[in-house]
């Protein structure tokens, strides 16, 4: 381990090159490190490739560039922040290295596979680290049509296009925490990764990639859309709308790779909304089953036993679909109309369901045909049932931990948002308040908010020392999940171990996938 003491910097010696490190109160902070070159020029739509090294200190004080992306309201971003191709780094939290390795964690922000960077406010590391005594990673993967769109329909002898490519990003990142993490004073063989919403998204899928075997040891799911995984056929109709948009004839696709990344992004965006408005529950951007990288839907996946063996929690909050009416966003169907227009979709999708199927999960929906109705019927299709499928296949060979978030502050139960999609952020990362104008406190509830916080924080730092999520301080004893009691730890103002807690939705929806392909 090359540890180097200056002032109150900390240089570490990486695989690329020496790092300057600086104090976030009691632990060291590491920003924009590169773990890839530049996906420019001819890598873009490619693989990542190795960076360069460098000479001399890299001085690591500020994140590097956010990847490329549309300024959604969905996910608050600081306006300072650079946006850029050259957007492939890590930022590492770490106390002081002292020859004793100390388990790591390893966060995938999410954002719809369109959204987001790592260096977001709510995903500082420092209370984690610190809490803890953890290596706090993070990193910055490719999104939207960069790293989401699948063009390998259009590749040629000449041209290449590779399928996944943020994913890839994703892997490669992993592949820099099992090189170079020690340094930092991480043991590469104690590594939990963590995300929300596609950031769980993706490690549920890449528990099923072959190429990211042995990267992680535990995964945490938080809100995964794990059926958002679609097959080549949809995902090159995708890709022949994106030409389209652009006025790209596919016979000079090559003029892609010259364009500006503005005016990719700007047809990225018009494409993120275009696919969801005509097909409900579908995603322009996801992960896509190209038989090589991805070789099956990760959930078919983790029912056939192929899912990586390493502990796993899992959960949804309970009130998902609520936010993406409150921000009037078209990413997940919220009306009556949509749900329903969704559902017949899957159906033509999967023309050996029996018309009972359908008729079966209607029943369980009786107030289907009113707001509430449709958003739980829109949660349970997009999140809840994902993560029950995954949970009841994993299970049957590694622990599994299930949980629902279920707590909300007084001001957004009056908001009728209550543990929407994502408001469990905050409670995991002890980041409250990062948003510019943050409404969760005005009517109170921050001292629950914090209770819950430390039980959360607690659980997931020992999931990633331990292996098991047992807060160690009088806390309910969360059992594991299995096919016979389906325990589920209901996370709220006081903790509940519950059986099988959404029983009759559960058993109407059935064991087999309702996805789209």
């Amino acid at each position: 381990m090359d540890v180097e003491k200056s002032g109150d910097t900390l240089v570490v010696r990486a695989r690329d090159g020496d790092v300057r490190g600086y104090p976030e109160g009691d632990v060291y902070a590491w920003k924009g490190i590169p773990f890839a070159a530049a996906p420019v020029g001819d890598l873009r739509f490619r693989a990542p490739a190795p960076p360069a090294a460098w000479d001399g200190v890299r001085d690591c004080v500020d994140f590097g560039p956010m990847a490329p992306q549309g300024h959604g309201t969905a996910v608050p971003i600081d306006a300072g922040l650079e946006m850029d191709e050259d957007c492939l780094s890590v930022n590492v939290w770490a106390p002081r290295p002292d020859g004793i390795p100390r388990p790591v964690m390893v966060w995938i922000h999410g954002g719809a596979y369109c959204l987001g960077t790592a260096a977001q406010g709510i995903y500082n590391g420092r209370i984690l680290s610190t809490l803890g005594d953890v290596v706090l990673v993070s990193f910055n993967y490719r999104v939207g049509a960069l790293g989401f769109l699948d063009l390998s329909s259009f590749s040629t002898a000449e041209r290449v296009f590779e399928t996944n490519c943020g994913l890839r990003d994703q892997v490669a990142a992993l592949e820099w925490v099992r090189e170079n993490i020690a340094s930092f004073g991480g043991d590469p063989d104690e590594v939990t990764v963590f995300g929300e919403s596609s950031g769980a998204g993706s490690i549920t899928t890449l528990m099923t990639c072959p190429s990211a075997d042995g990267l992680f040891h535990r995964a945490i799911a938080q809100s995964p859309p794990a059926t958002s995984v679609y097959g080549s056929e949809r995902a090159a109709t995708v890709a022949k709308q994106f030409l389209d948009i652009l006025d790209v004839d596919p016979a000079r696709i090559d003029t892609l790779l010259r364009l500006p990344y503005r005016t990719v992004i700007e047809a990225s965006d018009t494409l993120v909304n275009e696919v969801p408005t005509k097909i409900p529950g579908t995603l322009a951007m996801a992960p896509v089953v190209d038989r090589d990288f991805l070789p099956r839907y990760p959930v078919a996946a983790f029912q056939k036993g192929y899912s990586h063996r390493i502990p796993l929690i899992i959960g949804s909050n309970k009130d998902e679909s609520s936010i993406f009416k409150f921000m009037k966003s078209p990413l997940l169907p919220v009306t009556s109309d949509s749900v329903q227009e969704m559902l017949r979709a899957i159906a033509t999708d999967h023309p050996e369901l029996p018309a009972a199927r359908l008729a079966d999960i209607l029943s369980a929906y009786p107030d289907r045909g009113k707001p509430k109705g449709a958003l739980a019927m829109s949660r349970d299709a997009a999140f809840r049932m994902p993560a029950l499928w995954v949970a009841d296949a994993h299970s049957r060979h590694s622990p599994t931990w299930m949980y629902r978030f279920d707590q909300a502050t007084p001001m957004l139960k009056a908001a009728r948002i209550g543990a929407g999609h994502a408001t469990e952020l905050p409670y995991v990362f002890g980041n409250f308040d990062t948003l510019n104008i943050d409404p969760t406190f005005w009517l109170g509830g921050r001292k629950t908010a914090l209770e819950v916080s430390g039980r959360i924080q607690r659980r997931w730092l020992a999931f990633a020392r331990h292996g098991v999520p047992a807060a160690l301080d009088a806390s309910k004893h969360w059992a594991p999940y299995d096919e016979e009691d389906r325990a589920t730890l209901l996370i709220d103002g006081a903790d509940t171990l519950v059986k099988d807690p959404d029983h009759e939705m559960r058993v109407a929806w059935g064991n087999d996938v309702m996805g789209f392909n």
